[in-house]
């Protein structure tokens, strides 16, 4: 996030693109309602009408896929009536003369088709967020999840950057991560390009550092992103073939696409190592299971996703029984095992060591987070008064060897698998607010299960269940091209008839048997937003309610989970 999530508040204008802040982070989500609270104008853009749309000065219900149509459409109109900012573009940006050029096919009557909103609504939307004063952009999951996600995201810096939107309070781009500290796992390197602090391991100046602190030789070879493993286990040469596999945190036979697929590399890879505080989907594959303590029973240090450094303390010991480790500890010992002796005392000293070899994070010591609660990096001073940065590319000045912000053009391409005659509606998956993920914590949560359970819901259309003959908590069978999976009917004018929805976690409903496996070629991150799918009417609703209860029994019984009565 080029701003602070405390920042929102103070915006004159959101555009929220892409992100149902209600569900996916309610805390986020407040400060959106203090902003509408504060007088700010708010744009919400989503194919359905969330909470968010529900607040909002205008809502642009555009068509599943047509992102960056949509974005280059504004942009368009922001040219065509001189609403740039052209002082901050001639001194501060490089490009845009090529963007002005590709932006000029993208009227709003070329793309009305594209994107199903009239031509005077764009035109209204793009005055509004080039003539607020300060404007500021928030995207989610549904510009990420996309085979052409980081071209929006550039396309979304265009009209930050074209607009003099950066730089300031209350203005920028907050890309409001999915999941708890994704932002902290990119701090710390848990990317195939990259060292801690974001230090690219094919630079020799960085690989020798890291060589140096570290004792040893280390590759400048980028390593394989999660979502192709599958593809390295099962389709490439003996030479660059994956036979061992650490899964630590997550659970990719749940929440990666094409589940089949997934499952089917699990089953051939020699060995699969699994880390986790509960037992999950990923975990019955496992030939070594490394249990880890729980979020409460640990200490350490958190990113927040606007880059905000904060203590995690420890409030409980686990159970005297549990044979648990922090996973810290547990990663220490499998090193020392290996060869690598790893030692360490406490987490202060794992995050000394961080510090010293990032310089971006640098002056966030444990004694300044014990005193301010929370430090944005960039923070390069230990000295007390370098409270982080809430905001970055102040004056303009860009991280780009000319100081310069880049200008991208790059032509609205359609998603990879299109709607079609045997599948004639648009699958997306979504969040919802009551479960968590892949529910490894809220699924162990008696509470929250008794407030939702299995095997979940599909959100359609009241007309198209009419046309369906479908009633709401009616069992329906949900197919593919990769698979198919049960679930419950939820009639809801929220969203158009074209398209239907699912949340990702369930374990009988799960929609990533039916995802598609094509990636973002820069991100790496499928398209979970878009998949031709279609419903099919179960007649027989007493064998489909048999049938779930009996796989959601099957599955937990084979992840080891005990059964009681009120889980079934």
């Amino acid at each position: 996030m080029s701003n602070g999530v405390h920042e929102i508040e103070d915006a004159a204008l959101l555009f929220v693109f892409g992100y149902n802040g209600a569900d996916s982070h309610p805390i986020v989500a407040r400060r959106i309602v203090r902003a509408k609270q504060k007088g700010a104008t708010i744009i919400c853009c989503d194919p359905r009408r969330v909470e968010t749309a529900r607040i909002a000065d205008m809502h642009l219900q555009l068509k599943n896929g047509s992102n960056l149509a949509l974005v280059n459409a504004l942009a368009n109109v922001i040219i065509e009536e001189n609403l740039c900012d052209e002082n901050f573009i001639t001194e501060h940006s490089s490009g845009f003369e090529e963007f002005r050029e590709l932006a000029k096919k993208y009227t709003p009557e070329a793309v009305a088709a594209t994107t199903q909103i009239e031509p005077e609504v764009i035109r209204k939307a793009a005055r509004l967020y080039a003539t607020s004063g300060r404007s500021m952009i928030l995207y989610g999951m549904g510009v990420c999840q996309f085979a052409q996600a980081v071209n929006v995201v550039k396309g979304l810096a265009n009209l930050a950057i074209m607009t003099g939107n950066f730089g300031r309070w209350g203005v920028g781009i907050g890309p409001v991560r999915g999941q708890n500290n994704v932002q902290g796992a990119c701090d710390m390197g848990a990317l195939p390009n990259c060292y801690p602090g974001y230090q690219n391991v094919t630079v020799p100046e960085v690989q020798a550092k890291f060589e140096k602190a570290w004792g040893i030789k280390l590759s400048n070879k980028i390593g394989i992103p999660l979502t192709q493993v599958p593809h390295y286990v099962l389709h490439e040469t003996e030479e660059k073939k994956i036979r061992a596999y650490y899964i630590f945190g997550e659970d990719p036979a749940q929440s990666d696409p094409d589940l089949a697929e997934v499952r089917e590399a699990l089953e051939k890879i020699e060995l699969v190592i699994f880390q986790d505080i509960y037992m999950n989907k990923t975990g019955q594959f496992a030939d070594v299971v490394l249990p880890a303590t729980g979020w409460n029973e640990h200490d350490g240090v958190y990113s927040c996703c606007d880059r905000g450094f904060q203590r995690i303390r420890k409030l409980i010991d686990p159970p005297a029984n549990a044979n648990v480790l922090t996973d810290w500890e547990i990663i220490s010992r499998l090193s020392t095992a290996m060869g690598y002796p790893m030692k360490y005392n406490n987490t202060e000293e794992i995050w000394n060591e961080v510090i010293d070899l990032c310089p971006t994070f640098y002056g966030a010591t444990y004694e300044k987070l014990e005193k301010l609660g929370n430090i944005q990096w960039p923070c390069r001073s230990r000295d007390l008064s370098d409270k982080g940065t809430s905001f970055l590319h102040k004056d303009g000045h860009f991280a780009h060897p000319d100081g310069r912000a880049k200008f991208s053009s790059i032509e609205w391409q359609a998603p990879t698998e299109l709607e079609n005659e045997e599948f004639p509606l648009i699958l997306s998956t979504v969040r919802e607010v009551g479960h968590y993920s892949v529910r490894t914590m809220t699924g162990n949560c008696r509470l929250l299960r008794n407030l939702e359970d299995e095997p979940g819901w599909i959100q359609m259309n009241p007309k198209l269940c009419r046309d369906m003959g479908l009633k709401h908590g009616e069992l329906v069978k949900v197919l593919s091209k990769r698979g198919y999976c049960i679930t419950r009917c939820l009639p809801t004018d929220r969203v158009k008839r074209q398209a239907v929805y699912m949340t990702y976690q369930w374990w009988v409903g799960a929609c990533n048997e039916l995802t598609i496996a094509s990636l973002d070629p820069i991100s790496n991150t499928p398209e979970y937003k878009y998949c031709a799918c279609r419903v099919e009417k179960i007649e027989d609703q007493a064998w489909a309610e048999l049938f779930v209860k009996e796989e959601y029994e099957k599955i937990r019984s084979n992840m080891g989970i005990i059964l009681h009565k009120e889980a079934v």
